[in-house]
């Protein structure tokens, strides 16, 4: 199971709608799904992979460096590639807003009057077998601005989020093989 649907997602079922906060709230039209990839690999080894920032730039097509003490409230510092504008870089801070060993990690960019722009990004880990699992991502653009996000950069965020996810396997799978 992927998508909104997945019981990770949780969140979106539980926040308001745009229509009741038109400031930060969900809308369902605005959210890029990243295809879901399948990774010969447990779950906690695509953990590892999907957590140690440090190394990003060995293997991320997209966020190409990455720091964060990696706990609830932490700004994550992000260094992405500029899929609209090949060649440029983007500077990103999101702050964690979701911790699931092995099964979920969530940052968000807040409403600000200099960024009225809100976003939240999940990255879910599901175990398939002992030795298998699956990665998929999500960015939902949040408030009245959101869908207006969503239509310039849904494409290309899914893009890099793909991109990132057939990256992560391959991490995920180099690790597991013993060879990274």
């Amino acid at each position: 199971m992927s998508g909104l649907d997945h019981p990770a997602l949780a969140w979106t079922r539980k926040v308001p709608s745009l229509a009741q906060d038109p400031v930060s709230g969900f809308d369902p039209e605005a959210v890029t799904v990243s295809e879901t990839v399948e990774i010969a690999a447990p779950a906690s080894v695509v953990w590892q992979a999907l957590t140690d920032l440090p190394r990003y730039a060995e293997w991320n097509p997209f966020c190409i460096r990455a720091v964060s003490s990696l706990e609830m409230g932490a700004a994550v510092e992000m260094t992405l590639l500029n899929y609209a504008a090949p060649g440029g870089l983007v500077p990103n801070l999101e702050y964690i807003c979701a911790l699931e060993p092995e099964r979920l990690i969530s940052w968000e960019m807040r409403h600000s009057d200099a960024w009225p722009y809100p976003a939240r990004r999940d990255q879910v880990i599901e175990a398939t077998g002992p030795e298998s699992s699956r990665y998929f991502s999500t960015d939902a653009f949040l408030g009245a601005n959101g869908i207006h996000v969503f239509r310039f950069a849904g494409p290309w965020i899914k893009r890099a989020f793909d991109d990132s996810g057939r990256a992560l396997k391959a991490r995920a799978e180099a690790l597991h093989a013993g060879g990274a």
